[in-house]
């Protein structure tokens, strides 16, 4: 996952930001504020109107990364600092807690196995869970430094984590934790997603690319340049048509083919993109912004040509996400922020801080 700064842009805001009218309560108070919403820009005539519909307050201290949604249980995992968040999509109460995952990236999920995996950047680990009950089962090693990405794939039945500081991927079989082997990719990779035919792609920020892994034989089948997207992250799929959606640093999302191994087009979006999703139902391929706190919506308008459709004001920050494909609502976590620490020589541009106690989940529906 991007190390956004957000610098240039969230520094001017931080001010607004920090004074906000509608501050989050702290840890554990899991009363839903309602804000008024913000309403969708350049929305398209045939498109819904994503609009702001809630603010979850979460609270605690620390930085956060993925969140993924499980929509038969109506529970969102959110990674935050050092343990993994869970809360109930439907309420918005915080219903679980996922300790000692230090410095959790992501959050995958086997449904069938009821089991859940995270993976843990600062220890190089992954944490496997009991999805009912939340327990933790079991910590595994992973074969390359500082996993970021995690998915899981059900073709081969195995998670694979996407390790940022070893450039390659660790699979591990879902059913019994073991190591079933690690790929090389020949640079640092990013988001990845599978087809659910034996096929994971993955985002090459460094090189800007995507490759394709044989989940099976764990072998890289293919790799082709995303040019102009420039710094890919995010990364969804639309499994029937065959299209990928990278979301990319220079403000485009370059859709592409995997089985063309090409570039098919981009569409221009907000800045500091860190996540990607795509929903079947709607046909709507979406992309979130956190510098500038927007929520790209993107659709094809005939084969092979995308148009965007809405730009939905979300919240700075708000550069992840996670798509519920029952409800079709989107979560994005995000916080408040504060002036940034002075310069140092080892950190001549620190980042913003973060407010205690403001993290919280802006909800997005049609």
């Amino acid at each position: 996952m991007k190390n956004f700064l957000f610098v240039a842009s969230l520094v001017s805001s931080v001010l607004i930001a920090g004074c906000s009218s509608n501050p989050v309560p702290a840890s554990g108070n899991t009363t839903v504020s309602s804000s008024p919403a913000p309403s969708a820009v350049s929305a398209g005539p045939s498109s819904p109107a994503y609009h702001v519909v809630r603010h979850i307050p979460v609270g605690g201290e620390g930085g956060w990364d993925y969140a993924t949604a499980d929509g038969p249980s109506h529970r969102l995992f959110l990674s935050h600092g050092n343990h993994v968040v869970v809360v109930d999509s439907s309420s918005g109460a915080l219903v679980g807690d996922i300790p000692k995952t230090e410095g959790v990236h992501g959050i995958a999920i086997a449904r069938d196995l009821h089991r859940g995996f995270v993976s843990n950047g600062r220890t190089s680990t992954v944490t496997i869970f009991d999805l009912d009950s939340l327990k933790v089962l079991d910590e595994v090693k992973t074969s390359g430094q500082r996993p970021d990405a995690i998915i899981f794939d059900p073709a081969s039945s195995r998670v694979f984590t996407f390790n940022a500081g070893g450039e390659n991927a660790t699979a591990i079989d879902a059913a019994t934790g073991s190591i079933a082997g690690t790929v090389a990719l020949g640079g640092k990779p990013e988001f990845a997603v599978a087809d659910g035919q034996g096929h994971v792609y993955v985002n090459i920020e460094d090189t800007s690319e995507i490759a394709t892994i044989d989940s099976k034989a764990l072998t890289v089948l293919s790799r082709w340049k995303l040019a102009p997207c420039e710094g890919p992250s995010g990364l969804a799929m639309d499994r029937a048509s065959r299209r990928l959606f990278s979301g990319c640093g220079n403000k485009v999302m370059a859709v592409s083919d995997p089985d063309g191994g090409r570039v098919v087009t981009t569409v221009p979006i907000g800045e500091g993109v860190d996540a990607n999703a795509f929903d079947a139902a709607s046909g709507l391929a979406f992309s979130s912004n956190g510098a500038d706190g927007t929520l790209t919506v993107v659709r094809a308008s005939s084969p092979d040509h995308y148009e965007v459709v809405a730009t939905v004001p979300t919240q700075r920050g708000a550069r992840t996400m996670a798509l519920d494909e029952s409800t079709h609502h989107i979560f994005l976590p995000t916080a408040q922020f504060g002036p940034p620490p002075p310069a140092t020589t080892e950190r001549p541009h620190p980042r913003p801080t973060i407010m205690p106690g403001t993290f919280e989940i802006v909800e997005v529906a049609p």
